[in-house]
């Protein structure tokens, strides 16, 4: 995880970061001197998604639950990951047309089926565009997963 801190190629970016970046660019994304906001603070994708982003040339702001004034924060960003860790954290009030959206969440709500950290229904209509849940950045992350196998087994050879 070093690597990325310090811009090193030697090791790989956790997965679920580097699948958030790999949607971006995949979609066509425009990534340099754009806005982005991800919330969440954790070691395995907070902190290492905000890294990747700022890499591709984005201005991050890294917020959290805690964050004073969530919804305008986010509504700021031309790209907003949420990876919050609570399910439903975030609807319509935290965003604006125009804006792309990864939920990076994960959980199973009350009526048993599986949700992520943004209230997507409330959003659709209202941004750009927004990953599923279930279907979106945890399938890209599996693929990410395969790479690093694939070019780790490389290296070795």
């Amino acid at each position: 995880m070093a690597g990325i801190y310090s811009g090193s190629k030697m090791g790989f970016a956790p997965c679920t970061a580097q699948a958030c970046v790999e949607i971006l660019k995949h979609h066509g994304i425009a990534t340099t001197g754009r806005r982005a906001v991800v919330v969440g603070r954790s070691l395995v994708i907070g902190k290492p998604v905000a890294m990747l982003l700022l890499a591709d040339n984005m201005t991050v702001t890294l917020c959290h639950t805690k964050t004073e004034n969530l919804p305008a924060v986010c509504k700021e960003a031309d790209v907003l990951i949420v990876a919050a860790g609570k399910a439903g954290v975030l609807g319509a009030e935290s965003v604006r047309p125009g804006q792309v959206v990864l939920d990076v969440g994960i959980h199973v709500g009350e009526d048993q089926k599986l949700c992520g950290d943004v209230r997507t229904t409330e959003i659709e209509a209202i941004v750009q565009a927004v990953t599923p849940v279930p279907g979106g950045v945890g399938a890209v992350t599996t693929s990410v997963l395969a790479s690093h196998v694939v070019k780790a087994a490389e290296r070795k050879i």
